[in-house]
């Protein structure tokens, strides 16, 4: 019985937020919809800025459940970061990945700290874009669904990024060039990286796969006169690892389930000066950006000192974000999904907007493929 009780206590834990955060999403879907017909005549401007706001409204909730509830330390060392919003790209170490790790939530993390939460836009694995309503809505605010290896589509996504450009879309534009996940105890695919890799003359990695290239230079080459800078992230989720080897990253149910107390984020700021634009030249860099990650992960799991062991080298604030950034979208979303569920209607539209905006979004995107 007692086991019973601490196994309920533990699930519950991310139930709350699973309710909040998938069922206000018919509700999300729906206002970003009257709104998309209202904008349907009016320059593109307008509708991208109220767009960019609806979805600062939905992620500062889901921080509110990541962050306010969970209470995980952020510690961030960061080089240069301005306070300010820059056009950027955001290449973070770990990878999405299913069952929905909490990789992604870490652009949100920094972009909400320089108030560009709803510029962000994620270069994603194609699988996602079958998620029930969400899969559609990320491709509308500009996210871009890419394929692996020789099945990846370079002109689709030069031409989208092309036209965000033409249209002067802010952009936190956010890409993970491993292309999978790491996983010490998946050792093919470790394996086949550091083979990749030593094949080509390239530094063999440990802690991190071989990066591909292909997304990243095709981001870059499309966006080098819209873009401000790079930001180089690398992430380490305390309680996923053994304290001498880095780990896959938490999914969703682990991290709100209170097992990662803290997250450790190292932010290098990169000028676009510096950044190689021939496709090979880039490729060195970013291998030698990726040595710069390894080592320090090394540093990080297996420094003979103590003082440097778990930590990122240079200075490291605890960033706490305040309640006040999150809180009231959680109780707006929430209190309109409420509401509509309180009447008949109410509750047909919100049945009809999960089922018909889930056939209509598949549809959309098989049409695209």
């Amino acid at each position: 019985m007692l086991l019973s009780l601490v196994l309920h206590t533990y699930s519950m834990r991310y139930l709350l937020p699973s309710v909040v955060l998938l069922g206000t999403a018919p509700t999300y879907v729906l206002a970003w919809g009257v709104w998309r017909l209202l904008s349907a005549f009016l320059p593109a401007r307008f509708y991208q800025a109220l767009d960019d706001r609806l979805y600062c409204v939905y992620q500062s909730m889901v921080l509110f459940f990541f962050e306010n509830y969970t209470g995980v330390q952020m510690q961030l060392c960061i080089q240069t970061l301005p306070q300010y919003f820059e056009k950027v790209k955001v290449s973070p170490t770990p990878t999405l990945r299913t069952p929905f790790p909490v990789d992604w939530i870490v652009a949100d993390i920094l972009a909400i700290r320089q108030n560009a939460l709803g510029h962000v836009r994620y270069v994603l694995k194609e699988g996602l874009k079958w998620l029930p309503l969400y899969g559609f809505y990320f491709a509308q605010h500009g996210g871009i669904y890419v394929k692996r290896s020789a099945k990846f589509n370079e002109k689709e996504m030069r031409n989208k990024l092309q036209s965000y450009v033409n249209a002067g879309t802010p952009m936190y534009l956010v890409i993970f060039p491993e292309g999978t996940r790491y996983n010490p105890e998946q050792t093919k695919v470790l394996s086949a990286s550091q083979a990749f890799a030593a094949q080509r003359g390239l530094a063999v990695l440990k802690h991190v796969l071989t990066p591909r290239i292909k997304a990243t230079h095709v981001a870059f080459d499309c966006m080098k006169n819209y873009l401000d800078a790079i930001y180089d992230v690398t992430v380490v989720y305390e309680g996923k690892d053994n304290g001498v080897q880095r780990r896959e990253s938490p999914t969703m149910t682990e991290f709100l389930c209170k097992e990662c107390p803290k997250i450790h984020i190292h932010i290098d700021r990169i000028d676009k000066k510096d950044v190689p634009e021939e496709q090979e030249h880039m490729r060195r860099w970013l291998h030698e950006r990726f040595e710069i990650k390894d080592k320090m992960l090394i540093e990080f799991y297996e420094s003979p000192d103590p003082e440097r062991r778990k930590r990122f080298p240079g200075k490291s604030v605890n960033s706490k974000l305040s309640i006040k950034k999150t809180l009231p979208s959680m109780l707006i979303l929430s209190g309109l999904t409420a509401g509509m569920l309180m009447t008949d209607a109410g509750r047909k539209l919100y049945v009809n907007t999960w089922i018909y905006g889930t056939l209509l979004g598949c549809l959309w995107v098989t049409i695209k493929a």
